[in-house]
């Protein structure tokens, strides 16, 4: 590499690292501020909220602005070169548009690579804690509200349970059947279904089995007993953020045990999968459509570029936003959903390069 694309690199990399420092600490600020109450109403100390919730916050915060805070930092750093006729130097001594574009691409190359790493694998184990803390003494204690629950518990197998009560783990009107194909083929049903948290298995209530064989039917009483089931109390619990907390292969899990149960909410974790593969390359696309809006000289000089910077940074986010909700309602395929931000910013960046003057 020459001495030039360091020096773009380096003053890259700085810009972004500084914008984000601020911007997060903005966030951060205004944060405290209304959660400030919910603070004081547990009678938290300084450390426990520093340690548990904001250490982890703001890792949170600084990879959901990147699309924002590489947009600025780009326009940031060429507005300035520009602004000093340095790009005109550079490309008067016959380095082409293209090998301007090499350093700033390289940078962006590394700010996703390093997103990528953190979203994959770091920043969910962060947001374990953070989340955890928001349930505790942010939001409102969870019940499960849901009635008729019906979930897929082994390969023929389906469980009912009318209600379940999350605080005491406890199932009314329970249902496991055995279906082949089209026809059911044995019935159980029970009062109550619990959990037993010290053997980790299900208590029972007496049970009627009802099996059917062709023409005929067998019904037999079952006493109370302990069994297993493809089933646990967590399947209840809250999903405040759930995707958010997993790592790239325990998300990759828990949507393959989603689909196996032909669960009907699948589709906003695989948006989250997708998600974070597309997060690289959109960086990148933004790291070059910042460079071709802000390499010429404009009368409304840097502050202007900047404020274009933050307009279309903050449309790449509201595209994030609608992919999320067409994902989340089934109108759009999760994978088409997630790059569908990048599709139209890599359209809306080879139009800028071809017609944006240089």
């Amino acid at each position: 590499m020459r001495l030039l694309d360091k020096y773009i690199i380096q003053k890259f990399l700085t810009a972004f690292v500084f914008t984000v420092l601020l911007l997060v600490s903005v966030i951060c600020v205004v944060d405290f501020t209304e959660k400030n109450d919910k603070f004081i109403q547990h009678n938290l100390p300084a450390k426990k909220i520093m340690l548990d919730y904001y250490v982890n916050l703001f890792p949170y915060f600084a990879n959901l602005l990147s699309p924002i805070t590489v947009f600025i930092a780009v326009v940031f750093v060429t507005a300035r070169l520009a602004e000093r006729t340095e790009i005109v130097a550079m490309l008067a001594s016959g380095m082409s548009f293209n090998r301007l574009l090499l350093p700033y691409l390289v940078g962006g190359a590394i700010i996703g690579g390093a997103t990528f790493g953190l979203i994959g694998w770091v920043i969910p184990v962060a947001n374990k804690t953070r989340v955890n803390f928001e349930r505790l003494y942010v939001k409102r204690p969870y019940h499960f509200s849901a009635r008729n629950v019906h979930m897929k518990v082994g390969e023929r197998s389906y469980a009912y349970m009318e209600s379940y009560d999350n605080t005491s783990n406890i199932g009314y009107h329970f249902a496991l059947e055995t279906i082949d194909g089209t026809k059911l083929r044995r019935r159980l049903t029970a009062d109550a279904i619990s959990w037993d948290s010290t053997k980790h298995v299900w208590h029972l209530s007496p049970q009627l089995v009802r099996t059917i064989d062709g023409q005929q039917e067998n019904l037999l009483t079952i006493p109370a007993r302990d069994t297993t089931l493809n089933l646990y109390p967590k399947d209840f619990a809250s999903k405040y953020r759930l995707a958010e907390t997993m790592t790239l292969p325990e998300l990759n899990e828990f949507i393959q045990q989603k689909i196996d149960r032909g669960a009907d909410d699948t589709q906003q974790y695989l948006s989250e999968k997708y998600e974070r593969y597309s997060y690289p390359f959109a960086i990148v696309i933004l790291t070059a459509i910042g460079v071709i809006l802000s390499s010429r000289k404009s009368r409304a000089g840097v502050g202007g570029q900047i404020a274009l910077g933050f307009v279309l940074a903050f449309l790449f986010i509201i595209f994030v936003i609608l992919g999320r909700n067409l994902a989340s309602v089934g109108d759009m395929h999760p994978m088409l959903a997630a790059w569908m931000p990048s599709i139209v910013f890599s359209c809306i960046g080879a139009g800028l390069y071809r017609f944006v003057p240089r």
